[in-house]
């Protein structure tokens, strides 16, 4: 079975064709050291659901797992960058099913290997950081238009979080257009126009912590 293509119909409608993961990770040994840096953005425009993605997110998590395996981290330690490595990867798809698809295959194998190393000790408050970073990162929309697929009559924003100290996060919302347009900056971000929230501990990241 041809796993590059779901149907020819989306391939002919959409251009859709999913990239093997040999040559998802051809590509991302280019930048190897910049896939296991905890900090280090990703953005991926048309990330179908999640070939790339997920390949970074497992680079990612292995650094912090094998901080632990080194006794170099306690699980507070590990829970903080886990959720600092995954608010650094960002996705933008046009498809609906596909957007869905890879924020669960995402939630699923961040889930996985943080309670393969903690068992009980897993905390919802990680998880549901985790499935709300997601929410905001990963977006129905199209790169091309700027605008939302989901909500039409919105631009897409992308989140930008940043960890100050051991615990807090500061999230700030940018309009995407300004991002990647005229505006472009050296940067994924800089001083664009923005909505500011108030920080929060990396372990109440969730819609009532932004009155959503």
């Amino acid at each position: 079975m041809d796993t590059q293509i779901k149907s020819k119909d989306r391939v002919a409608a959409h251009g859709e064709v999913f990239t093997n993961p040999r040559e998802v990770n051809a590509m991302l040994d280019l930048v190897k050291p910049e896939t296991e840096r905890i900090d280090s953005r990703f953005l991926e425009p048309a990330c179908g659901d999640g070939n790339f993605l997920i390949e970074i997110l497992r680079r990612k998590l292995a650094v912090c797992e094998a901080r632990v395996k080194a006794r170099q981290y306690t699980q507070l330690q590990y829970e903080h960058d886990a959720i600092w490595a995954l608010s650094s990867i960002y996705g933008i798809e046009l498809l609906a099913d596909n957007a869905s698809a890879c924020r669960e295959r995402l939630l699923n194998y961040f889930t996985e290997q943080y309670r393969t190393l903690f068992k009980s000790r897993c905390k919802d408050s990680c998880l549901e950081a985790a499935r709300y970073i997601l929410s905001k990162n990963i977006i129905h929309g199209d790169a091309l238009t700027y605008k939302r697929v989901d909500k039409p009559d919105e631009w897409i924003h992308i989140s930008e979080w940043s960890f100050i100290g051991a615990d807090k996060v500061n999230r700030r919302d940018y309009e995407f257009s300004y991002l990647v347009g005229e505006y472009e900056s050296d940067g994924l971000f800089s001083d664009l126009p923005a909505q500011t929230f108030a920080p929060v501990h990396f372990l109440q990241i969730n819609a009532a912590a932004y009155g959503e």
